[in-house]
């Protein structure tokens, strides 16, 4: 595996690089995408192998017998995450964006509130209100840089016509690993208010050497399984995200029942290519990658922040997992406007911009780091150069 290799995915219907110029207005030519959660990295040799193989036999037929994947998907949990998952309990949905949306059509009516403890990923928040929902944002604190979770002030919040909450752990784009004690607390929280709660851990394999370790919600507290389902995916983790293949995983018999129900009225199945993918994805091999990858990637946010700290009135949460890059830049006394404009116009550089994550995202921007360590020392270079003046 070399993750130092520039691969050209400009022209590729790449929506990471292909879009930042309809989008942000950063030149194709000789701008960095660092704005959509993919890798600039080819995903396992098994993955390829897997697919290939598909290739070499030539028909694409619908997929059946699941057993082999299942199979995967809990030797993975099992091995990596110490969490053993009931096949019966595995559904596959059309990515993780997908299997939210479902959820919140299965386990919620019109008009219901949905809890999002803010800022948190985009695309939650855009199913919320496209279902006929009512976002309900529970802002984070952020305590020197790390963002803590405020239950009193949560529960002065609710009005009781909230029916579930979403929880993003490992945190996007904050980075946080929830503690044991935090994800406890959320587990009383969902309890306390009647809530169905949703753990997205799509980020769970992306945690840091020497970072503390993901716990998986199903671990924390088993009162609170006939009201929870879990999202995880190979999809960020293999950088696969391309397949669009998510699995949703609902403990409580007759949860699961609920949400099976839902699937069934949607006619959703899923696409053979995925699950071959993420059947060669969690194997030995896989895990040997994603072991290598954090490493690299160690090594890729050191060089950001080191560079990106050095500029006064910038700076960036320290990741603990995830490889997305929080940036503050409240220090700098500019407008979210300038700053931004500073970042995609003088630096070409196309970004998240923090206010689409919700409250307390204003004053941020989002950088993805999963590139070659090149592009992020010319990231750096780039940005410190657009900040020249506060130098």
């Amino acid at each position: 595996m070399n993750f130092d290799e520039i691969i050209d995915r400009r022209g590729t219907h790449s929506s990471k690089w292909d879009m930042m110029e309809p989008i942000y207005g950063v030149p194709a030519a000789d701008g960095l995408a660092m704005w959509v959660a993919d890798m600039d990295f080819r995903p396992p040799v098994c993955v390829a192998e897997a697919l290939r193989g598909m290739l070499d036999h030539g028909i694409f037929g619908y997929f059946g017998d699941d057993r082999a994947y299942k199979e995967a998907i809990g030797w993975w949990m099992q091995t990596r995450h110490g969490w053993k998952v009931d096949p019966a309990a595995i559904f596959t949905t059309h990515g993780l964006v997908n299997g939210t949306a479902i959820c919140v059509d299965a386990f919620t009516a019109p008009g219901d509130g949905v809890v999002l403890f803010t800022p948190v990923y985009h695309a939650f928040a855009r199913v919320i209100r496209a279902a006929g929902r009512v976002v309900v944002e529970c802002p984070l604190v952020n305590r020197d840089g790390r963002y803590e979770m405020d239950f009193a002030a949560y529960d002065a919040q609710m009005t009781g016509a909230e029916t579930m909450v979403i929880l993003c752990s490992p945190h996007n784009p904050g980075g946080r690993v929830w503690t044991r004690d935090e994800l406890q607390g959320v587990a009383d929280f969902a309890k306390r208010h009647d809530l169905v709660l949703v753990s997205d851990e799509i980020h769970h394999d992306l945690v840091y050497p020497g970072a503390p370790r993901h716990t998986v919600m199903d671990l924390v507290d088993d009162s609170v399984r006939d009201r929870l389902v879990m999202l995880t995916a190979t999809t960020k983790s293999f950088n696969i995200a391309g397949t669009h293949t998510g699995n949703v995983i609902v403990p409580d018999p007759a949860l699961r029942a609920r949400f099976a129900a839902r699937m069934a009225a949607l006619g959703l199945s899923a696409n053979s290519f995925g699950m071959i993918m993420a059947t060669a994805a969690y194997s030995p091999e896989g895990a040997g990658w994603i072991d290598a990858l954090m490493t690299y990637l160690d090594g890729n946010r050191v060089l950001f922040d080191e560079g990106l700290n050095a500029i006064p009135g910038l700076s960036s949460m320290p990741l603990e997992a995830t490889y997305l890059s929080w940036v503050d830049a409240s220090g700098t006394g500019m407008s979210s406007e300038e700053f931004t404009r500073r970042v995609e116009a003088d630096a070409k550089i196309a970004v998240n911009h923090g206010a689409s994550f919700g409250t307390g995202g204003e004053a941020f921007l989002r950088f993805n780091i999963a590139t070659p360590r090149a592009r992020v020392a010319e990231a750096v270079e780039r940005l410190q150069k657009a900040f020249a003046d506060l130098q």
